[in-house]
């Protein structure tokens, strides 16, 4: 069972940013406190969909044969990593 306590945190967000949450605030009307949890949490779940993806991809380069499937994958899992 996951721990339902709040801990409280203090963080400083660049100024583009801030501004970006603020908008946030303004149209979904909901506290600045919510916008970041939510910001916060989506940010969380696209890392563990992205290192899932990491391993799928990584499973997928082990079972393939062909040469030009394998830099396919190979090439896929350098972009994951670095980027484009």
């Amino acid at each position: 069972m996951a721990e339902t306590r709040a801990v409280r945190r203090s963080v400083s967000l660049p100024a583009p940013v801030a501004r970006r949450v603020k908008a946030l605030v303004r149209t979904k009307k909901v506290s600045e406190n919510r916008v970041l949890v939510e910001l916060i949490q989506s940010g969380l779940e696209a890392k563990d969909k992205e290192k899932e993806r990491f391993f799928e991809i990584a499973s997928q380069l082990t079972r393939a044969k062909e040469p030009k499937e394998q830099s396919r994958l190979k090439e896929e899992l350098a972009r994951l990593t670095f980027g484009e």
